[in-house]
């Protein structure tokens, strides 16, 4: 789980590349951008996240000795190639879009500006981190929209892919407005809220159900949440209230129920009654199952009387974007603009910069995709945050990235807020840069 380690968590053409580059003296001065070429279906906007950990494994990458012999024994490199290895360290520039900005299509959310051999062999990483808590952030974030007064805890890890996976989906989805994680770690390493109740298994290893309850309340007095559909919902739910008069005369209350499974609306309704004739209207309910934000609009737009919502594999996998047709490529080297002409896959030569508009009211109204030295009304998004292989200024506590999200997300125009897609935000390329494209595109005919 360490993003910092090993430096060979990378592709095999990277070194490839890197030994040809040193070969041929290739150290100019490169830049490479990460940008996503088109948003996944349904998806009206990106929310860009990692760079926190971009900035961490520029800052420390190295090979060890270990990695350097192996490399060394594999027979595909030249004697020199590890020496050049054992000194390795990132002395580049990174400009980025902060943590929890809303992007677009074709807009570079990164930029790394550094000799050809260091930007080259970064790729990897730096792809491998920013998609995966870009995707993880902009699908969340659909969720905190559909349920916008809505306690929504991550409950991913389990499904995530992997161990990283699921501690920086919990990072990822509390940047974007949840409210906690049930990730144990991701409270410790990230000082994120941590949340959870109980499990059937607790409930089935007890004789009966009730003892149960009263058992884990007792476990847990200040933090009493049933699980109640082990069995027969609505049963359980009057157990509750047997129970909660008991509770009470120990100074325990109980704070809330969950439901799992069935129709969460029906059984919602059922059980809210049922609280609510026992006199425990302030008990809440809280679901978990199988949840996205399709199914959040539907049970809230049913007006199905639930507090809260535990989120778990269908935001940690983002199931149904799992990936990002994002890339990061070269746009210059030795001060020369480069365009790649691919079909389907050409990109915006040079060094660029995103500036956004905004109309009267603060929403946003457009953004220009420019050259960075582009006279250009906007707010210029891409901010200077490393130089010289080390950070700028201390990277922002992860309530404030989470504060920055939420002020984002309520400048969106309402169409592009919504869960179904909308009229594709405007980004228009800035006459220079067009004009750019033609001369290269000229040049290389």
């Amino acid at each position: 789980m360490d993003c910092t380690a090993p430096a060979t968590l990378t592709d095999l053409y990277e070194l490839t590349m890197l030994q040809g580059y040193l070969e041929q003296g290739m150290h100019a001065r490169a830049v490479f951008e990460f940008f996503v070429r088109r948003l996944p279906p349904e998806r009206n906007f990106l929310v860009a996240a990692g760079l926190e950990q971009v900035l961490d494994y520029l800052e420390s990458a190295h090979f060890t000795p270990e990695e350097i012999d192996w490399l060394a024994r594999s027979g595909r490199f030249n004697r020199t190639f590890p020496d050049y290895l054992a000194g390795f360290r990132f002395s580049g520039d990174v400009h980025a879009m902060p943590e929890g900005t809303v992007f677009f299509a074709d807009e570079p959310i990164l930029r790394v500006s550094a000799p050809l051999p260091e930007a080259q062999l970064v790729e990897t990483r730096i792809i491998n981190l920013l998609h995966l808590q870009t995707l993880i952030a902009s699908k969340a974030a659909r969720c905190v929209l559909a349920a916008p007064d809505k306690v929504l805890v991550d409950f991913g890890l389990r499904r995530a892919h992997g161990a990283e996976a699921g501690l920086y989906a919990a990072r990822a989805s509390y940047l974007a407005g949840f409210a906690a994680t049930s990730t144990v770690a991701a409270g410790i390493r990230f000082a994120i809220p941590v949340s959870g109740t109980m499990a059937h298994s607790f409930v089935q290893a007890h004789e009966d159900e009730e003892t149960a309850f009263e058992h884990f309340a007792h476990a847990q007095p200040n933090h009493v949440v049933l699980l109640i559909d082990t069995y027969d919902t609505e049963a359980a739910a009057r157990k509750v209230v047997t129970l909660a008069a008991r509770l009470r005369g120990e100074g325990i209350r109980v704070r809330g129920v969950r439901l799992d499974s069935g129709d969460l609306g029906a059984h919602a309704r059922a059980v809210r009654a049922i609280l609510d004739a026992g006199g425990l209207n302030d008990v809440e309910i809280f679901a978990s199952g199988n949840l996205d934000e399709y199914v959040l609009a539907r049970l809230l737009g049913e007006g199905a009387p639930i507090d809260g919502f535990g989120i778990g594999t269908r935001v940690d996998t983002s199931a149904d974007a799992p990936y990002l047709d994002c890339a990061y490529k070269l746009e210059e080297y030795e001060g020369r603009p480069r365009r790649k002409r691919s079909e389907g896959k050409a990109t915006w030569p040079g060094r660029k910069q995103v500036f956004r508009r905004y109309r009267d009211d603060g929403t946003m109204a457009g953004d220009v995709l420019a050259l960075a030295d582009a006279a250009v009304q906007g707010e210029p998004l891409l901010e200077p945050c490393m130089h010289g292989g080390r950070r700028i200024r201390a990277t922002p506590a992860l309530a404030e990235i989470r504060r920055r999200t939420a002020q984002q997300l309520a400048r969106l125009p309402a169409p592009l807020r919504t869960l179904h897609p909308a009229a594709p935000y405007p980004v228009e390329v800035d006459p220079g840069l067009k004009a750019l494209v033609r001369r290269m595109d000229e040049e290389q005919t």
